[in-house]
């Protein structure tokens, strides 16, 4: 029949990684198609799974029910040909994580080898919600509808159709749906890659059938270093550390407020505070501001710097670093306390444990006069999932992670796509327009300065600032416009204002921080302009001069970045007024080592590839019963027949039928 409708979705990208895959959901190359049968509560999957006379079945979900318990009975049954889920509004009130209990197990410090009674999560399991749905295989493909209008539109024909009567199955014909969102790669990383290394090599035209989760770490240094040379052996370097990316069963929607945007946000107005303070270019440590991409998948990003350190291959060697602040979670504060992590394990080496204990002094202290209560979580915890875990496997550094929960997560929508500006408390007025909501001041951005002021008076302090620090300060105003843009709108005016003119279209709408193959991506392009936007300076300069610093007196080239960026709209007119910033932000590269080295099947690195795939599309339509399409057959068959025994038969006499008649006029002799 005809579509009665298409609809854009968002599937799960099927990724993958040996030992473990994640939310494989496959559908075949033409589509997949089932009559359409809406579930809302538990007891409607008895018509799918047994009672249903017209298998197999498309399922509209309610997104309630989206867990583990239903997908696990649709996974065991060949009755479903494919799942539509409707987001559920407001959050599911019991939590709902796609995630693993133990997120990212076996990739960080904590092994047989090293503090094994913390591995796995023995001591503590951070995430207690996590279902890890998004690291099963489904052999139907997974949908999720966002638009409450198509999700109108598919029960709406199914009320017309396909409701059934009386227990009985429904009058043909029936209303189905066909989801297309065929993945190209199979099984598991170690066999993709390898399929991808045999036809670069054999094949003129290669088909690549998966890609490495790949992109860039931010990173930029309170004092400039030469970023093509070394750091002296004897500088000491403090490292600050958040990742950027999210994840959530499905692809392209990871909003990530919790998990990584609350603590990423926080970093940057630290920056920006501790550049504001008078004396950081005589402090006697330097500060680095690290923002790593791809942590979820196995901390790509941070075991990527760790190898580049190791290699020489960066800047700053692995004994360079001082200490490590890291900040993870940090929106959902039970009152004001915000949680301090130590490595049990490391605090037994005696100078380790003299200067964690300086660090978490130092910390304590800056909280005086903020709305910040600082609080050890102990020393028989292990660390939370962080990408200073990494570090500690190549050193014992003396670090910290920050957050909002003792144990396990405050978080109960971590990397799902409910983990949304509403997880975090972002409250807003009524009728305020685009420009009045980038800069009204929410309460989480005031919660969340707080938290910067205190990580930005600590690290002054421990580079070595003798002076008063109260007047370093976070700005709320920052913080919300920075909300704003990395959770509701990329697409604002202040955005705008602080990238280069040919970044335009990165500034999509509906702000998600997943990794993905193409890089860099949206996320890490604005958190290199809006760290060099806080961080950095306004020089004089002409387009010409910085765009090409080489050619440009005294630019240090070596030390600085410098950008073009295409400046605020100026008030009485069209036009903007672009002009020149200095920083010392720079990209590095976030691709796991495991690529580099062709270890497809490494369990020391992450080895997560994305499927390639066609376009993803859906849509819905009438189907008639088998008993008329059979009949329609027969009667085609039975006209076919005899429409050829026609054209036989008229061929045949076609000198009888077709000849021309004679003159009667002509006589015959």
């Amino acid at each position: 029949g005809p579509p009665a409708g298409d609809g854009a979705l968002g599937a799960p990208g099927r990724s993958l990684q040996t030992p473990r895959a994640l939310s494989l959901s496959a559908a075949s190359i033409s589509g997949d198609t089932g009559v359409i049968h809406v579930v809302e509560k538990e007891e409607d999957l008895n018509w799918v799974l047994a009672d249903g006379p017209h298998p197999p079945y498309m399922i509209l979900l309610d997104g309630n029910l989206f867990n583990r318990s239903v997908l696990m009975q649709l996974k065991g049954t060949s009755r479903v040909s494919g799942l539509a889920v409707s987001i559920a509004k407001p959050n599911p009130p019991q939590g709902f994580s796609p995630g693993l209990k133990c997120p990212n197990d076996g990739f960080g410090v904590y092994s047989k080898d090293y503090g094994p009674q913390y591995a796995h999560c023995n001591t503590t399991v951070w995430n207690p919600v996590g279902s890890g749905l998004s690291y099963e295989d489904f052999d139907f493909p997974i949908f999720l509808l966002e638009d409450a209008n198509e999700t109108q539109v598919i029960k709406q024909c199914y009320q017309d159709h396909n409701v059934p009567r009386d227990g009985s199955g429904p009058e043909y014909p029936l209303c189905a749906m066909q989801l297309f969102s065929h993945m190209h790669a199979v099984t598991s990383t170690v066999t993709c890659m390898r399929r991808n290394s045999i036809q670069n090599t054999f094949s003129i035209n290669p088909e690549t059938v998966c890609d490495p989760l790949l992109d860039y770490n931010v990173w930029s240094t309170l004092q400039p270093i030469n970023s093509s040379g070394k750091v002296d052996r004897e500088q000491e370097v403090i490292i600050v550390a958040t990742r950027i990316d999210s994840h959530s069963f499905f692809w392209n929607i990871a909003p990530g407020a919790e998990s990584a945007v609350s603590s990423f946000v926080t970093h940057l107005a630290a920056a920006e505070a501790l550049h504001k303070a008078s004396d950081v270019h005589s402090l006697q440590r330097n500060v680095m501001f690290t923002f790593f991409q791809g942590e979820t998948f196995d901390y790509i990003g941070s075991s990527r710097m760790v190898y580049d350190m190791e290699k020489d291959k960066f800047p700053l060697r692995l004994d360079n670093i001082h200490s490590f602040v890291e900040l993870n979670q940090v929106a959902l504060r039970n009152g004001s306390v915000l949680w301090m992590h130590t490595d049990p394990v490391s605090w037994m080496n005696e100078s380790v444990q003299t200067q964690v204990r300086n660090l978490l002094d130092i910390l304590s202290n800056s909280s005086v006069g903020a709305n910040v209560t600082l609080q050890e979580a102990g020393y028989s915890q292990p660390l939370p999932p962080s990408s200073f875990q990494r570090f500690l496997r190549a050193r014992h550094i003396p670090g910290v992670v920050l957050t909002d929960h003792q144990a396990a997560f405050q978080n109960r929508y971590y990397q799902s796509m409910y983990d949304t500006p509403e997880n975090i408390r972002m409250q807003y007025p009524e009728g305020l327009s685009p420009e009045e909501t980038l800069e009204y001041v929410t309460d989480t951005a005031k919660s969340l300065a707080e938290v910067a002021t205190v990580v930005a008076r600590a690290l002054y302090r421990l580079a070595g600032g003798a002076n008063n620090t109260s007047a370093i300060q976070a700005d709320p105003k920052t913080v919300t416009r920075m909300l704003y843009g990395f959770l509701i709108k990329m697409n604002n005016s202040w955005f705008q204002s602080i990238i280069k003119p040919d970044l335009k279209g990165i500034l999509g709408d509906v702000p998600q921080h997943y990794v993905a193959v193409s890089s860099p991506v949206n996320t890490t392009y604005l958190v290199h302009y809006v760290l060099a936007n806080l961080t950095g300076t306004v020089v004089n300069l002409t387009k010409e001069e910085c765009l090409n610093p080489d050619k440009t007196p005294n630019a240090e080239k070596e030390l600085y970045d410098y950008a073009w960026v295409q400046g605020s709209l100026d008030p009485n007119s069209t036009t903007r007024v672009p002009y020149c910033v200095r920083s010392t932000v720079r990209l590095s590269k976030a691709l796991s080592p495991a690529f580099e080295l062709r270890q497809w099947g490494s369990t020391e690195y992450s080895t997560w590839t994305e499927s390639r795939w066609k376009e993803i599309r859906a849509r819905i339509f009438l189907v008639a019963s088998k008993e008329l399409e059979i009949i329609t057959l027969v009667v085609g068959i039975a006209i076919l027949v005899f429409s050829l025994l026609a054209t036989h038969f008229i061929n045949a006499k076609a000198d009888v039928l077709f000849s021309i008649p004679r003159d009667p006029g002509a006589v015959a002799y």
